[in-house]
Order: structure tokens, then C-alpha cells, then sequence
């Protein structure tokens, strides 16, 4: 059972595999942890899935999401997006845990407001260790629109229940970024560490001519060096600073090439090789919409 990855395509077919018996809606479910018995013959089998997950859990639950394991000892709630590999590392017994989980498809929502919106909980992709740490009151609030979501799974089917599900997920969800949010005022002194080493490695970057030899640094270069996920890394800098990474390497770069346009022994051509750009077009257009000008118009002003 361990060869190969299984991908759960439906909601039914996660509780024809996890035994939970048959679903009361085609699209979204909710399952008690507590009633979630897991036996040895699941750990270490790899899964995707095409299935969003949002969980509450009251501690460590063995469950493994990319690199790293979900390992902890108080409530918290994390969440999941489709498409990723995860795997369980330990078995479950009856009641050894307390908590929910709730998995919905994407085509849930796909007709309503939080269809179009749903890209925009960058929490969905944050790495295990920054799963959201809730307050007695924040979990009473979540999970009092669980149990919203979970009255109008079990009631019959309406031409309302999609609009009513979504919107009350779109509520859950609102009060997840608000709540996360806050986890980031009150880790400020960690935060500003974490903005200090962002400047440091984007500097160190430069200097090294890492921008001429392999280019403009990606999100992912400093989440890797901070071991931080990259929508964690820009979310953080943007609370912060008011700008995501990218905004910060951008605003760099036309803070050099404001440096470089002033020298008259570099072209135009060789500042946006310099910069990491392979076509000068791409750095020109960079710095009119930073700058309101171009390269040449700027030096001329100069």
C-alpha cells in the first residue's frame, strides 16, 4: 500500500479510503479527529489531493505536509491547498485526539465570490511550523462557523446551500487572516530578526554579483535561506514593511539603477544585465512604472 503517491480526487473517495462512510454532501465534509481511528497500514503512504483542508487540532497528530511533520502541543488551526503531498507518520486511536477537520473541493465555491478570491489566503501554502495559534475566544469563533457550515451539510440540498456554505467558509476564512494578523503583532521582535535577515541576504546577494550571474532572486530563495514558506516570508514583510518580497527586490533594484543611470561609463544595456535582466525592455519598463520615467530620462535629468 505504500508504493506510489494516491491522489484523492473527491470528497467520497477520502471517505471510501479513511473508512468515514458515505458523505451528506458531494463536495465538502467534517470529520470529528476524535472519531478518526488511524491504523498502522496508512503511515508513511504519500497522498495528493484535490481537496482544500482546514483543521483544528488539540496537539501533535502525526499528519506530514511536504518536508516538514505537524508537531505540537496546544490547538491550532492550519490549513491546506490542493495539489501538495502529505502523509501520516504515526498511527490514531479512538479519542486520542480532539479536534476537526474540514475538507471541500474547489468546485465548492468556484461559482461564488470566495471562487474568485480563494488565491488571495496565502495562508493555504504556509509551511507546518506557522500554522495559526488561536486564542480560547478565536477557537470558540472558528469553530462556531464550523458548526454553521456543519448544520447546512446536513440539511437538505437547496438552491441555497451552495451560496450559504461558501459564504459562511468565506467568514471562517476572513476571521483566519484577521486572527493571523494579530500571531504577527505579537511576535514583533521575532518579525523584525526575520526583516533584518531578509535585507541581509538581499544585500549580500548584490554584492556577491549573484544578480549578473544567475539573476533576480526569487521568493523562494529567501524563504529557503530564512526556512520560512514564501507566502509566510511575504505576508510577514508586507505587515511589517508594507511590501511583499518581491516589491522589496523591485524597489532594490531601482534604487541601484538610480545609482548605476548616474554613471555615464554604463549603458543601458549593461545596467539591466547587471540588475539580472536578460532583455533591456524588461528593466526599462520596471523602472517607468516604479519611476514614472524611463532609464534614458532619468539620466538625462540627472
Amino acid at each position: 500500500m505504500k508504493q506510489g503517491v494516491k491522489n484523492i480526487k473527491s470528497i467520497s473517495q477520502l471517505h471510501e479510503i479513511f473508512g468515514f462512510g458515505k458523505p451528506t454532501h458531494p463536495l465538502i465534509s467534517i470529520i470529528d479527529v476524535s472519531k478518526w481511528e488511524i491504523s498502522e497500514q496508512f503511515i508513511g503512504v504519500k497522498y495528493t489531493s484535490e481537496l482544500y483542508t482546514i483543521g483544528l487540532k488539540d496537539k501533535s497528530c502525526g499528519l506530514q505536509y511536504g518536508r516538514n511533520t505537524y508537531d505540537f502541543d496546544e490547538g491550532v488551526l492550519f490549513f491546506t491547498a490542493p495539489d501538495q503531498v502529505q502523509s501520516v507518520s504515526k498511527a490514531q486511536q479512538l479519542n486520542e485526539i480532539q479536534g476537526w477537520m474540514l475538507f471541500f473541493h474547489p468546485d465548492l465555491v468556484r461559482n461564488t465570490s470566495l471562487g474568485h478570491s480563494i488565491g488571495d489566503y496565502g495562508f493555504f501554502t504556509y509551511d507546518v511550523h506557522e500554522a495559526l495559534h488561536l486564542s480560547d475566544a478565536e477557537q470558540k469563533t472558528i469553530t462556531d462557523c464550523k458548526t454553521m457550515i456543519q448544520n447546512e451539510i446536513l440539511e437538505r440540498i437547496d438552491n441555497h446551500s451552495q451560496t450559504v456554505i461558501a459564504s459562511s467558509l468565506e467568514l471562517l476564512l476572513n476571521l483566519s487572516r484577521r486572527y493571523y494578523e494579530r500571531q504577527f503583532n505579537t511576535r514583533s521582535a521575532q518579525n523584525s530578526d526575520v526583516v533584518s535577515q531578509f535585507h541581509t541576504l538581499l544585500n549580500s546577494y548584490y554584492k556577491s554579483g549573484k544578480f549578473t550571474e544567475t539573476g533576480i532572486p526569487s521568493v523562494e530563495y529567501f524563504s529557503d535561506k530564512i526556512h520560512l514558506s514564501g507566502n509566510y516570508l511575504s505576508d510577514l514583510l508586507k505587515k511589517e514593511t508594507g511590501y511583499a518580497v518581491k516589491d522589496h527586490v523591485n524597489n532594490f533594484i531601482i534604487e541601484k539603477a538610480k545609482t548605476l543611470l548616474l554613471s555615464e561609463l554604463e549603458t543601458i544595456s549593461g545596467i539591466s544585465y547587471h540588475l539580472g535582466f536578460n532583455y533591456p525592455h524588461y528593466f526599462s519598463r520596471l523602472f517607468k512604472s516604479k519611476t514614472g520615467l524611463t532609464p534614458q530620462e532619468y539620466r538625462k535629468l540627472s
